[in-house]
């Protein structure tokens, strides 16, 4: 399975719950995570993966910063993890 599967899958999902699944790219700051899921109540940063993949160490800094800001950071490199959304 591909990274851009997981990815096609995350953005289905969260249609059908009603939510807004935004594709994050920054020229002015690298290491964001792909994707912003915007839901009633909950907003989370999702960096995609294909499967056993690892963030690189900036993605790892980055995501860091944000959880440091109380922000929910996940990365997801399988379906069954979009479902525990």
């Amino acid at each position: 399975m591909l990274e851009k599967d997981i990815e096609q899958s995350l953005v289905k999902h969260i249609k059908a719950k009603g939510g807004l699944c935004i594709k994050l790219n920054s020229s002015t700051m690298a290491g964001l995570p792909d994707r912003l899921v915007i839901l009633k109540n909950k907003i989370i940063f999702i960096e995609l993966k294909a499967p056993k993949q690892k963030p690189r160490k900036l993605q790892t800094v980055i995501m860091g910063k944000l959880k440091s800001l109380g922000c929910d950071v996940r990365v997801i490199d399988n379906l069954e993890d979009i479902k525990n959304i």
